[in-house]
């Protein structure tokens, strides 16, 4: 008798485990994005108002790795195809380099589809909202 609950127990606990992994698996197949937290352009840092306009107006950029190719390694955004995503500093007061604060950009370098904010150095992204 205890045997067969246990059994039964450990059946069900694999089951739910394996419905888990493989919705797991489906929705990052299917490109879902992990980015739930948004930010409006206008609670933006001001430095990041400036690099957001100058996209939208296609530069002049101040980093010769503006406009590069955003490889999203990290899987944080919906998956595209290679060259979707662009990623753009945002000056960061006090930094000698560029700092962590990046706008990454998916669709035509010219006429961006949508635009993410991350202060982290890709930890986490916001997607922006006009």
């Amino acid at each position: 008798m205890y045997g067969s609950k246990c059994f039964k127990l450990v059946i069900t606990g694999f089951l739910l485990l394996t419905y888990l992994v493989v919705a797991g698996v489906q929705a990052e197949e299917s490109g879902v994005a992990k980015v739930a937290a948004t930010v409006s352009g206008s609670a933006l840092p001001e430095p990041a108002v400036q690099t957001y306009r100058l996209i939208h107006q296609g530069g002049p950029f101040a980093h010769e790795k503006d406009g590069m190719v955003f490889g999203n390694r990290e899987r944080l955004l919906p998956m595209q195809t290679r060259g979707y995503y662009r990623e753009y500093t945002v000056a960061t007061p006090g930094s000698r380099d560029r700092g962590a604060r990046r706008i990454v950009c998916g669709g035509a370098a010219s006429r961006p589809e949508v635009c993410y904010y991350t202060d982290d150095h890709y930890a986490s992204f916001r997607r922006i909202v006009p």
